[in-house]
């Protein structure tokens, strides 16, 4: 009976340590992959939304533009102008001064991107009027490169440049305002550039005979010049443009009508950086919450890559040889290394990428562009006129680096048991014949929920004293799960007022380090104005108390909006809309309880007599936030979106609400809003701000 005993005890422990650690590490694993992939699906369809809502905007920006009534004066005045210089004629020594500033600015800047040395004939312009034009903008510019575009007049006393001296400040202006890289005028019938901002080598050459006349611009123009249409817009993908220096640049295009007739074609270059700060999130990839691996990236339909690899911009001498040891080819890698970007010369060409380029959604593991297992979610974007991927991704041994962890912990406790099981049956064994079914049956008893269970004491041996013991110990532990059940409802009701429910479930589930970012919230800081004057005038007890009174009033009005109170310090009240779980509407909500704050400030300063205002700042933007401490938790926020929150309240004006401009461009359709134009923001120069009207 005792070996029948011992091993069936050591059996049982073995497959009940077994199973459920087996049980248990699945079941992590899973949930863990399914938090992993729901993470990065969420990351991928912001950014996509964040990317086409920026070609959306570029859209609108140009269709108004070409309609408006200053770029078709201004194209059919250039056109005329263009022309008249072409009929005159360029004398022989413009001509060699424009070949010899290319020879000596143009060609080896060529050279160092191509790796070759160009012919000069394959990029001078063709026709009198680039020679001439290009000589007094360009050439003859006092300003260096990167600022041609502020010369208005070049003092030739042309009939264009007087026509450039009233169109150009208007034309800079409005490229600066909408964001363009460059901004062009194309004559459809020449195929001219008859104007540009940035003066680069392309002003005034030809799209149709000219050096540019197989690139993405000429394709652009071609068939905007073909479409009597003010909603037409013509975009083309990004390429390597030569007279941006091989930089990737795209193009979109709208035709510019008049009676009915295309009369011109109005070009807007777009750099990637805008599109590459979106998709890496300006470089902030463990902020947006990609961890040391993650990352999301843009690829095209030749699966050449539309934004940088985070690897690129971190370690490159590590992504280089990642590059090589994944099969890249040299000459992919010497042209990264030559043009300085992995956009337009990285090849990536994984599962995700294919799938989302047919326009498939979906999420796996996948081996990524370095060679290495990734998780991943990939979808297409939804921009009319380009087929582009959008993939987020992490390194799969980052993703599930918590569960090697949890089995290596396993392994070692269920070793651990199984020698604790061993070493009990074998006692238990020898130790436990006569009283021992009356012990195991109070033993079940116990464990199926029966705490005021007894056994009976039979024997005055070691089985008898066990069996006392059990009986005292059962006794025992009711009285004392009764003390813990009510100190876990006190624990937890006082947990509840120092966290949000959600942070404080991770922290009670043993979560660590609880740091989260947030792409979007609304943060507000509202301050009493003229409490220190009050309170040197009350009594201790009466400035707690009214304080308490009011904040008290606070923390209802934000329960019932549902926004989440930070913390308050002396007088200032800090709230937050929009985590730990997000919602739709956060500065909406924001706005109102701000509303609501001051009402309530009135209404208790009127209720207590005294002289009280409050001055409420608000903000939306990305934030970082976490809980803090060991021994008094606290659960608060990081980033600029709340530093300029608090500099909105404290530059404010009493009993009103100052609010940035993201908050404004989300409300201003909902509230009416003053502006207060630019205010001096300590550490952020000037910003503007709106006085919200109640």
């Amino acid at each position: 009976m005792a070996a029948k005993l011992f091993t069936t005890l050591v059996l049982l422990g073995a497959i009940a340590v077994l199973v459920t650690g087996a049980l248990g590490y699945f079941r992590a694993r899973d949930a863990l992959e399914k938090a992993v992939f729901d993470q990065l699906t969420a990351a991928r369809q912001a950014k996509a939304r964040q990317v086409e809502t920026y070609f959306r905007t570029i859209q609108a920006e140009l269709r108004l533009l070409a309609t408006s009534k200053m770029v078709v004066d201004a194209t059919r005045e250039f056109r005329i102008a263009v022309d008249q210089l072409d009929r005159a004629g360029t004398p022989p020594d413009l001509r060699q001064k424009v070949g010899d500033w290319y020879a000596e600015n143009i060609i080896p800047g060529m050279t160092r991107t191509l790796g070759r040395e160009p012919a000069l004939s394959d990029y001078l312009p063709v026709g009198g009027a680039p020679y001439y034009l290009q000589y007094h903008y360009i050439v003859e510019n006092p300003n260096p490169a990167e600022r041609r575009k502020l010369l208005d007049d070049a003092g030739d006393g042309s009939e264009y440049s007087r026509l450039h001296a009233i169109y150009h400040p208007l034309m800079r202006a409005a490229a600066a305002t909408v964001g363009f890289f460059d901004f062009m005028i194309a004559d459809p019938k020449s195929g001219r550039l008859i104007y540009t901002v940035d003066k680069e080598v392309d002003f005034t050459t030809s799209l149709q005979l000219g050096p540019y006349r197989r690139t993405n611009v000429a394709a652009a123009v071609a068939r905007c010049s073909q479409v009597a249409d003010p909603s037409a817009i013509c975009l083309e993908d990004f390429v390597s443009y030569a007279p941006s220096g091989g930089a990737p640049i795209a193009f979109m295009a709208a035709p510019v009508i008049a009676q009915g007739v295309v009369i011109g074609v109005l070009v807007a270059q777009l750099s990637n950086d805008e599109i590459d700060n979106v998709v890496t999130g300006d470089r902030r990839w463990r902020q947006d919450g990609f961890g040391d691996t993650g990352e999301a990236y843009l690829v095209g339909p030749d699966y050449l890559a539309r934004s940088g690899s985070r690897a690129f911009y971190e370690n490159r001498e590590n992504y280089f040889a990642d590059l090589k040891s994944a099969g890249a080819s040299d000459e992919e890698i010497a042209a990264i290394q030559r043009y300085g970007t992995p956009v337009l010369h990285q090849r990536i060409d994984t599962r995700a990428t294919r799938a989302a380029l047919s326009g498939v959604e979906g999420t796996g593991e996948v081996i990524g562009y370095r060679g290495v297992p990734t998780l991943a979610s990939w979808g297409p974007l939804a921009i009319p006129g380009v087929n582009w991927a959008l993939v987020a991704k992490v390194d799969s041994a980052e993703a599930f680096a918590p569960i090697a962890r949890l089995r290596r912990d396993l392994l070692v406790v269920g070793g651990l048991a199984l020698l604790v099981v061993a070493a009990t049956a074998a006692w238990l064994s020898r130790a436990l014949l006569g009283p021992l079914r009356d012990l195991t049956a109070g033993v079940k008893r116990f464990s199926a929920g029966d705490y005021a269970t007894s056994v009976p004491v039979r024997t005055r041996d070691e089985i008898g004293e066990l069996c006392s013991a059990f009986n005292g110990m059962v006794a025992d532990l009711h009285q004392k799960n009764v003390v813990i059940e009510n100190k876990n409802r006190e624990n937890e009701q006082l947990l509840l007022n120092v966290l949000p429910a959600p942070i404080a479930n991770r922290l009670r589930g043993g979560e660590e380090g609880i740091a989260d970012g947030f792409a979007e919230v609304t943060v507000a800081f509202a301050d009493l104005v003229g409490f220190t004057a009050l309170t040197s005038e009350m009594p201790p007890h009466d400035v707690v108390m009214f304080l308490n009174g009011l904040f008290t009033r606070f923390d209802l009005a934000a329960n019932d909006l549902g926004i989440e109170k930070i913390k308050t310090v002396g007088d200032a009240y800090m709230a937050v809309c929009g985590l730990p779980v997000p919602v739709a509407n956060h500065a909406e909500r924001m706005v109102r309880m701000a509303i609501r704050m001051v009402h309530i400030t009135r209404e208790h300063a009127m209720e207590h007599s005294v002289s009280m205002k409050l001055r409420v700042g608000v903000n939306s933007g990305p934030v970082v936030a976490g809980v803090i401490g060991k021994s008094k938790y606290i659960y608060d926020l990081w980033g600029d979106t709340v530093n300029l929150a608090s500099r909105m309240e404290s530059g404010g004006i009493p009993d009103s609400v100052q609010v940035t401009r993201p908050v404004y461009e989300q409300l201003k359709d909902q509230f009416v809003f003053e502006p207060r134009g630019a205010i001096e923001v300590k550490g952020k120069g000037k910003v503007e701000a709106w006085v919200l009207r109640f």
